[in-house]
Order: C-alpha cells, then structure tokens, then sequence
C-alpha cells in the first residue's frame, strides 16, 4: 500500500497531493499511451489533469502517483477530485506514425542508449566526459545518424579522429542501432518507474540490445 502525503501544494486552483513521493515532489512523468496501448510520450501531471479534464482518458495503468482535487460541487456537495497514474491512454491511435517513425538524434538520447559507456575503451562515464562518435567520419562521407554514431569518451574520440575505427585499430564493442519510437521514448524519460519500464519493454522488438541491459538488471 503506498502512502499518501498531503500537501498544500496548489495549481489553478487544484491541490495536489502526491502517492509515494516526498512532500512538493511532483516531478514524476506519466506515460501517455494511445488508445491501443502504442506508446506516445512522458506528460507532466499538469498535462495528465488537462487530459483527464477534456475527456480524452480511455484507461489507466500502473500506479496512482498523485490525487487531484478540484471544487466542491453545489448540488451534490462533494469535491471532485482526478486520481492521476502512472500510465494513461488516451483517445486515438497513431499506429502508422510509430511504424515510420525515426527519432531525432541528440548527445542524451545517444549516451542512454549507449548506458553512458565508451564504445571503444568499454569505460562508462558522466555525461559531461562524453562525446559523440561517427563511425565512419563525416570527412569520409558517413552520415550523422543513428546508425553511423556511437558514444565515445573525449580520449577515445580524439586517439580515433578522422578514422575509421579499422583505420585506428581500435575495436567497436556494439553495433549502433536507431531506436524504434518506444526505445525513444525510454531514452527520453526521467526516473523511468518500474511499472513504466515494464511497459516500455513490452513494446521493444524482441532483438532491441536493450532487453539484454534489463535482464542483467532483473
């Protein structure tokens, strides 16, 4: 049973209070789903209570995280009142985008990706002692995308230069891969929750190199 904490916290006009979490801590994401389950992207609790409020909620899973209590109705004298979890699908679908999807690339998504390990030396680092690494260099005609970049620490990348990893003899230790749009959506998240995770991982192709990172965990 998860406890509650009550909290004066208030937003237009609503008071929150969060499941589970320390007091004034409203920084869980929740998952937002369409209407098949098909992942779609991480919404504050703000956004959630919108959508909620605009009747686009089908379904909830997971966890309660936060309750949400508006005004006193008139007539029937009881507060309203929005329980917010930590999985909700919406109204609609967006099966075709998913299919076609390539997600941006960015340095964080990438070393995520990576678990912020050097893909040359196998070292794992903070984010700040990062690089991004084009395996075939941009001089040698590669692309700057998924499937041409890997992480690399600063020593690494600079030792590598414009080479290929063959031409500095350095060995690769994984295949770069483009993330499917629930991979992505993983990589983008912040204190991804357990039943979140379990989700997410439902929804990877069954030969994502993240399965192994989560069995290893499990």
């Amino acid at each position: 049973m998860l406890q509650s904490y009550k909290c004066d916290k208030v937003c237009s006009g609503l008071v929150v209070s969060g499941f589970g979490e320390p007091v004034n801590n409203f920084n869980l994401q929740i998952l937002r789903t369409d209407v098949s389950g098909m992942p779609m992207e991480w919404v504050n609790y703000q956004d959630a209570v919108r959508l909620y409020h605009i009747e686009q909620v089908a379904y909830t899973c997971g966890e309660r995280l936060y309750v949400v209590r508006g005004g006193i109705n008139a007539r029937s004298g009881l507060r309203s009142q929005i329980e917010v979890h930590s999985i909700i699908a919406t109204q609609g679908s967006n099966r075709s985008l998913h299919d076609s999807y390539i997600p941006p690339l960015n340095n964080r998504a990438l070393f995520k990706r990576d678990a912020n390990m050097c893909m040359y030396c196998g070292q794992q680092f903070t984010r700040r002692d990062l690089s991004r690494d084009h395996v075939r260099p941009l001089s040698q005609g590669g692309y700057d995308d998924w499937n041409n970049v890997v992480t690399a620490c600063k020593r690494c990348n600079n030792h590598k230069a414009g080479q290929t990893p063959e031409q500095a003899n350095m060995q690769l230790l994984a295949i770069p891969f483009t993330p499917t749009h629930a991979e992505y959506i993983f990589l983008q998240g912040h204190r991804v929750l357990a039943d979140q995770m379990k989700f997410l991982l439902a929804h990877f192709p069954r030969t994502s190199p993240l399965h192994k990172r989560f069995n290893k965990l499990a």
